[in-house]
């Protein structure tokens, strides 16, 4: 019987590269070495809202827990959830984002984030979160160093605690595995399979090449043509480009 080949894990040295490229040029170059539907797959199919933009993109494993802060049972039902849920986070490698499922949407009826659990996490080596419910004390969050998608803001906290974690769970219409790669900023973010992990950066590092030599160079180097000369510019530009992609990924989209 043939051993189990695994496919190969990037390293937190080339997810720290992945962070110098926004959102969507990561989109750009997965789109050249996925089987998934470049149309539906991958990406978060409702409204996120980053409320630290200026962190820029995050890059991480994720780390998932499913919360409902309306529901004053869990906590009764078990005093130790957050102690053993921080044993989770903790057990887990870096750099991670917290990937939040809220079973009170579409309400927020309190918030899993504030000031205190985004300290706690960072400490875990947590870069950021993507929960798909309420976050509150933001500036605070953002002096911790910890980037935050959620759906909106929102005064208390509630009931709030993890109700069940280390499970898949479902954000903004897409599902998280955890362990899974994400890279993620104010566009949205990306759930990256484990076999596209290898050939992500390659491919994102060439399309953003690719895009500067060609379609970019040929808008910037337009002046004083006349619109004729500069839609056949445009056309050899795209056409150098598109042939350039389709040398290089064998079968990848455009």
């Amino acid at each position: 019987m043939e051993p189990t080949i695994l496919p190969r894990r990037i390293s937190t040295a080339e997810m720290l590269e992945l962070r110098r490229w926004n959102t969507p040029t990561i989109y750009n170059g997965w789109e050249q070495v996925t089987s998934q539907d470049p149309g539906k797959d991958a990406f978060n199919l409702e409204e996120t809202i980053d409320y630290m933009p200026q962190m820029g993109p995050m890059t991480g494993r994720a780390i998932t827990v499913v919360c409902e802060p309306g529901n004053p049972v869990h906590k009764k039902q078990n005093s130790g959830a957050w102690s053993e849920y921080r044993r989770y986070v903790a057990s887990m490698e870096g750099p991670k984002i917290v990937v939040v499922q809220d079973l009170d949407r579409p309400r927020a009826l309190g918030a899993f984030w504030g000031e205190v659990n985004a300290s706690v996490h960072r400490s875990f080596g947590c870069i950021g979160t993507i929960i798909d419910g309420a976050i509150r004390d933001v500036d605070e969050m953002t002096c911790a160093g910890f980037k935050a998608l959620a759906r909106r803001m929102c005064v208390g906290h509630a009931y709030s605690c993890p109700v069940r974690w280390n499970c898949e769970v479902e954000v903004f219409g897409r599902r998280v595995e955890p362990g899974q790669l994400i890279h993620a900023d104010k566009h949205g973010f990306m759930v990256i399979r484990a076999e596209e992990e290898a050939r992500l950066l390659e491919a994102a590092r060439y399309l953003d090449s690719q895009e500067c030599q060609t379609v970019i160079a040929a808008a910037r180097d337009s002046a004083g043509l006349t619109p004729e000369q500069m839609l056949e510019k445009f056309d050899q530009a795209s056409r150098q480009y598109v042939r350039a992609v389709r040398e290089q990924f064998k079968g990848g989209g455009l």
